[in-house]
């Protein structure tokens, strides 16, 4: 494979990736982007972190230091495992704000301040020129493994490299101005492209283990006899060294500009984190397991001089396995890719927004504000500006790489660039958990640390500065990371503690620190040419159509027709953070200022906002419970409806099988009474006839009966003989009368005889026929292969009893349960022989007779019934109840009589 075929084949895959992202675009573009908006795609996503610094430079880490090459892994790994709350607290206010970038949440945060966001950016493109230098560096040097004498490398390929990468990152994040900052098409690529390193990168370590190595085995012992080599025991551990990088990994996969960007800007909701806290450390996981293995069998055979940061192709090409070393280039190259594309759209957004147009805005502002006569094309403007600063970002690494000398090992460039943007961790942290931190503090601690970094750790790297002298038995680089960090909070906390904020400021403050919504008040009134003005601003941004429909629909929220809303404090803050989500929030304060006659917020302002936020949620809570209540009521009606329904198909089968139950017996006593006519009939077959007679009468009467009590008891004629009674007694007498009327299978009964030993003061009847109707139900209608019977007795919280009877059957359908103790319920076959289904709605009205309640106990094993007592009957309980309307109640007696009347006919 020579060098000229691998650059044909990373051309190949970088137009195979530029077609996915272009159709991941246009998927989304169309709405169709669902498929894309996964938690599995977004953790893949998150593999940017993952860059030709773990590819290649932790394998030369790993033969350079030992296992110190773990910390790079160990910091996100904890940071995603053990506070994935606190990421999805940050994407959240992110999401809240419409943040573009790191510089512009920190900037949202300390009152959208410009000149924070300004001195962000510029650390960040400080820190980004190691590791895009880096990443060219590591290209380079992979292309280099691969010539030969016939076929060199061109002269200055590095330049070739960068050039190359600088237009991909033009072609994937500068097509067009994304009003909330989000890359379909780039995330789509990045997960991909995370598969192809991962498997070449397991593909190469699955070689050294079992196609060079003998097995692990034998990979043990080579790393048994390398760490003793290293000296004694096993590989030194520097602990100092060891907490920095770690604190270091740890802060990178939050404050680099490309972790930020897919971690935050690219999360369309927080609870994907969900998903990353675990699945993210496992990648890591994958991709650092093999990593000693590689490094220690590459140090055993391959020459003295070889290039460790190269391992991973140099011992594919040392078997003659071409091919997986192509693979093994493209997944290399693919990590690289990945980075630099990720790393420029978010710098580029970070360099336009906060340096490119704020110096704009300061030549141009007149032009803002004047009349649309001839519009300048915003949008194209901010796409020229990010073309620009991808160029000069990537033109800062080459220069990078070429002044340090292209020599330096990958592993120490990726710590300059993780020292370096670790300098506004401390405003981050303190930004989201500290109200008191302020603006003036926050730049203090930014500055005072990034000069300690420059002097110590940055400048040295570039070899222009000796590196400093540290305490004895201190790590020099991670000395001079502590202090810059130490110097950074302490200047921080104490200005902050000495600064009183602005009110703009502790109005972010608040909105950050609690995750609430953003709220913005205007200052003086605005001039009535100011929709119109706002309405072209928007137009230049975002294009016409988009702006129109904008314009639209919150004039259409106010109430309004056509496209020009009132400027209410709302509309000027949500159409802020509309453009804070295309220009970032600092620049979005500005051109508000500048076009639409935005001043800063004043106390009166916070008082304003305060006011109008309270009535908001005032009006809100209102409208909650109102529609809460609209709801329970339509739920409510609907349940009733329900009901109706079901009981009127009951009640036409209640009416038929009332005939049937009737006509039955009616039809047995006439037909024997006419066997009983006859003269020569024998003196046996008389009495057997007459017997028979006599049982359906009673049948028919117990029928009868039924009706007429629950007749009276809802007419509320019943009178109540109240006494004290042992409920024990009470209990045994139900049982045996239950098991009398209801012979066949052997019950087990489950009770707890001294607890049913309570007094109890009520009607002894009337609570006796509760109780045989429940246990015969239960004896009836429980299916199970060991039926049994469970009873328990207890008093109740307010000095009541209550009786449990419940059974281990498959209790009552969720849909039959509200229907259980209604006079036209069945809830076996209508059809079928046996009650006419009024037990249970005798057994209701009764213990309300009692002034108590039976209930059925959903989630028991079977069907269960409670049965609850008063500790008294009620004091001036009448004797007369009021009626209640039921449906159909008028009609029960009237059926049942004309169905008798009809009977007469058979």
């Amino acid at each position: 494979m020579t060098p000229e075929s691998l650059v044909a084949a990373s051309v190949a895959y970088v137009a195979l990736m530029f077609l996915l992202a272009h159709a991941a675009d246009r998927a989304a573009a169309a709405g169709r982007w669902r498929w894309m908006d996964r938690p599995v795609i977004y953790t893949l996503s998150l593999s940017v972190y993952c860059s030709a610094w773990t590819f290649y430079g932790a394998v030369g880490y790993a033969s350079r230091s030992g296992l110190e090459f773990l910390t790079i892994y160990l910091g996100p790994g904890i940071v995603f495992s053990g506070a994935w709350w606190g990421l999805r607290r940050l994407v959240r206010v992110a999401r809240m704000h419409r943040v573009t970038s790191i510089a512009d949440l920190i900037s949202s945060r300390f009152g959208k301040s410009a000149g924070l966001a300004a001195l962000v950016t510029l650390i960040g493109v400080m820190a980004a020129t190691p590791y895009i230098a880096l990443q060219l560096q590591s290209v380079s040097m992979a292309l280099s493994a691969f010539a030969t004498p016939e076929h060199a490398l061109p002269r200055n390929v590095s330049v070739w490299v960068a050039l190359g990468l600088a237009a991909f990152a033009i072609l994937f994040g500068t097509r067009n101005l994304a009003v909330d900052e989000r890359h379909h098409g780039v995330v789509i690529a990045i997960a991909v492209e995370a598969v192809v390193k991962l498997a070449a990168f397991v593909a190469v370590g699955v070689f050294v283990i079992w196609g060079i190595a003998d097995g692990p085995a034998d990979v043990l012992a080579r790393i048994d006899r390398m760490s003793v080599s290293a000296g004694g025991e096993g590989w030194p551990i520097n602990p100092e060294r060891w907490f920095t990088l770690i604190l270091l990994s740890g802060a990178a996969v939050m404050v680099l500009p490309r972790m930020f960007h897919v971690l935050v800007v690219e999360a369309s909701d927080e609870d994907r984190l969900r998903q990353a806290g675990w699945a993210f450390p496992a990648y890591l996981a994958l991709m650092s397991f093999l990593v000693l293995p590689i490094a220690v069998v590459g140090a055993d055979i391959l020459p003295k001089g070889a290039n460790p940061d190269l391992y991973v192709l140099d011992l594919p090409l040392s078997q003659g396995r071409e091919a997986l070393a192509t693979l093994v280039f493209l997944g290399g190259f693919s990590s690289a890719m990945s980075m630099v594309v990720v790393s420029a759209i978010a710098l580029s957004t970070m360099m336009a927004n906060h340096w490119l147009v704020p110096l704009w805005l300061r030549l141009r502002q007149a032009a803002l504000a004047g009349p649309a006569r001839a519009p300048e094309d915003l949008g194209t403007l901010m796409l020229n500006a990010r073309r620009l600063a991808i160029l000069a970002i990537i033109g800062a690494g080459w220069l990078y790489h070429r002044m340090s000398g292209g020599t330096s090992a990958l592993a120490a460039m990726g710590t300059v660039a993780f020292s370096g943007m670790a300098q506004v961790l401390p405003a981050l942290v303190a930004g989201l958990l500290w109200r008191g931190a302020t603006r003036r503090g926050a730049i203090a601690g930014v500055v005072g640390g990034t000069l300690i970094w420059t002097l110590l750790v940055f400048l040295p790297s570039l070899g222009l500065l000796a590196q400093p002298a540290m305490p004895a038995g201190i790590d020099p680089f991670a000395g001079a990371v502590l202090l810059a960090l130490a110097v950074n909070l302490l200047l921080l906390v104490l200005i902050s503690l000495m600064d009183f904020p602005e009110p703009a400021e502790r109005l972010q403050s608040l909105s950050f620190v609690h995750a609430v919504a953003p709220d913005a008040a205007p200052g003086d009134g605005a001039p009535a040419v100011q929709p119109e003005a706002l309405l072209t601003l928007a137009g230049r941004l975002w294009g016409n159509d988009h702006a129109l429909e904008t314009f639209r629909r919150a004039a259409e929220s106010q109430g309004k027709g056509g496209y020009l809303p009132d400027l209410t404090p709302r509309f000027l803050a949500d159409f802020e953070r509309l453009l804070a989500g295309t220009v970032g929030a600092a620049t979005a304060a500005a051109l508000m200022t500048r076009v639409g006659g935005r001043g800063g917020v004043t106390v009166s302002d916070l008082m304003e906002v305060a006011g109008e936020a309270s009535r908001a949620r005032e009006d809100n809570r209102r409208l909650e419970n109102t529609s809460a209540e609209l709801a329970r009521t339509a739920a409510m009606l609907r349940e009733s409806n329900e009901k109706l329904t079901a009981l009127s198909a009951q009640k036409d089968a209640f009416l038929g099988q009332i005939s049937h139950e009737l006509r039955t017996p009616m039809t047995s006593i006439r037909a024997f009474s006419e066997f009983l006519m006859e003269p020569d009939l024998p003196t046996e077959e008389r009495a057997r006839f007459a017997g028979i007679i006599h049982d359906e009468a009673g049948r028919m009467t117990r029928l009868l009966d039924d009706l007429l009590d629950l007749s009276v008891l809802e007419a509320g004629k019943a009178r109540l003989k109240p006494g004290v009674f042992n409920l024990h007694d009470l209990i045994e007498r139900a049982l045996a009368s239950a098991g009398a009327a209801a012979s066949g299978r052997d019950f087990a009964i489950r009770r707890n005889i001294a607890a049913e030993h309570l007094p109890v003061i009520t009607d002894q009847d009337r609570l006796l026929q509760v109780l045989i109707n429940v246990i015969t139900n239960a004896r009836k209608y429980c299916s199970a292969e060991a039926p049994q019977i469970r009873i328990d007795c207890r008093r109740s919280p307010d000095g009541g009893t209550e009786i449990d009877i419940a059974d281990n059957g498959p209790g009552i359908s969720a849909g039959n349960q509200a229907l259980i103790f209604e006079k036209f319920a069945r809830l076996n076959d209508p059809a079928r022989a046996g009650g006419a289904g009024l037990g249970l709605a005798i057994c209701k009205e009764i213990m309300e007779f009692l002034g108590g309640s039976i209930a059925y106990l959903p989630g028991q094993g079977g069907a269960c019934f409670r049965i609850s007592l008063p500790p008294r009957p009620r004091a001036g309980r009448k004797m007369m109840k009021m009626r209640r309307v039921k449906p159909f109640g008028n009609l029960c007696m009237a059926c049942c009589a004309k169905v008798v009347m009809d009977s007469r006919g058979l």
